[in-house]
């Protein structure tokens, strides 16, 4: 597989193209004339992204509110914005969550094009055109979907990238594929004893053509979240819970990773699935395997008290009045939405559930 690939997103909304390859953004940027919303510490690293039009953002979850999104719309207009402009967001996903929604309410929209500047965002949330905002305690309650025009994925960002950000988007990339019905999560498995999945660009860029690609079929199928593109929150529910638990010093993409782990272990008590499942022993594998390799995970998930992880799971925007919603292992290892009342019982297995994922990481 050559270093570059290009493919269009279909969706109700529009179609939007995805351009992936190493050093595509720098010239983009520079010859154009769009007003960059952009993480404050990029310029540390790529000079060329500081600019007079640039907005810079402190990416950081306390700021994914409505409140800056407010301040984000006052700079818009003050660098004289109109609705004929052009916003280009440069930035992980909280970049890209502010920017989705300013650019859909800006004068009733605006145009924009998107450069994700981590793996999690090149992997996963660069595609689905969706923004999620936090409100009050409430993580990602408000939100909606307005994608780019374009989305510009340069494998260049990767070199400024820490392991544990790495492994971030290695989470959430075989988590798209796990949820695939078809064989993506084996070819991922086949890239990850190939090469070095945390620092060969080749083997990186190849990761990122397969999840995309996976995932463009579950967008394009169900673009408003409403049926199969729900498998995609495998791991959300509980990771949800995990970064709200550790005040988000564990981070997105590697609460997800914890978080199907701990998915194996509720649907297990649950009935649904055993140890002798090949396909989820495979994943628990390489899950173990990849959050092994983040430092200090072990000592930020022993400070958290149980009591918290329950409390922020129970406010999951997922579930419904009566039931806890999960996305879970059947007995193959393929993945359900699984419906359970809230009982003090189920409280007791889920109590159990996140006590059983830190088992697991002891045990590597």
């Amino acid at each position: 597989m050559s270093g570059s690939f290009e493919f269009d997103i279909h969706s109700s909304a529009k179609s939007y193209h995805v351009l992936a390859g190493t050093g595509i953004v720098r010239p983009h940027v520079e010859g154009s004339r769009a007003i960059l919303i952009c993480d404050e510490v990029l310029p540390t690293y790529y000079p060329w992204l500081e600019r007079e039009a640039s907005i810079l953002i402190q990416a950081r979850e306390e700021f994914k509110t409505l409140d800056t999104i407010g301040v984000l719309i006052e700079q818009l207009r003050k660098r004289g914005t109109t609705r004929s402009a052009r916003v280009i967001a440069v930035g992980g996903g909280i970049i890209q969550d502010v920017a989705t929604f300013a650019a859909s309410c800006y004068m009733r929209g605006i145009g924009w094009d998107y450069v994700p500047t981590t793996l999690l965002g090149m992997v996963d949330s660069c595609v689905g055109g969706k923004s999620s905002i936090n409100v009050g305690s409430y993580k990602n309650i408000a939100g909606n979907f307005y994608p780019p025009d374009t989305i510009w994925v340069d494998t260049d960002f990767c070199s400024t990238l820490s392991s544990a950000q790495m492994i971030e988007g290695l989470c959430e990339a075989v988590k798209i594929c796990y949820a695939s019905t078809d064989n993506a999560f084996d070819r991922y498995l086949a890239l990850a004893d190939a090469g070095d999945l945390l620092r060969d660009p080749a083997h990186v860029v190849k990761v990122i053509a397969l999840t995309l690609a996976t995932k463009k079929v579950f967008i394009e199928e169900d673009e408003f979240d409403t049926g199969i593109r729900l498998l995609l929150n495998f791991g959300h529910t509980f990771g949800h819970a995990l970064e709200g638990a550790s005040g988000y010093r564990i981070s997105h993409g590697i609460a997800v990773g914890l978080g199907m782990l701990a998915s194996f272990s509720f649907s297990e008590a649950q009935g649904l699935v055993d140890r002798s499942c090949a396909r989820a022993s495979k994943l628990r594998a390489h899950l173990r395997w990849l959050l092994a390799q983040v430092p200090g995970l072990d000592a930020e998930l022993a400070r958290i008290p149980a009591d918290d992880l329950l409390r922020h799971f129970d406010s999951d925007k997922k579930h419904t009045a009566e039931h806890y919603v999960v996305i879970a292992y059947d007995a193959d290892g393929a993945l359900v939405r699984h419906l359970t009342p809230r009982t003090a019982a189920i409280e007791r297995t889920l109590h159990h559930a996140f006590a059983a994922m830190e088992r697991e990481l002891d045990e590597i």
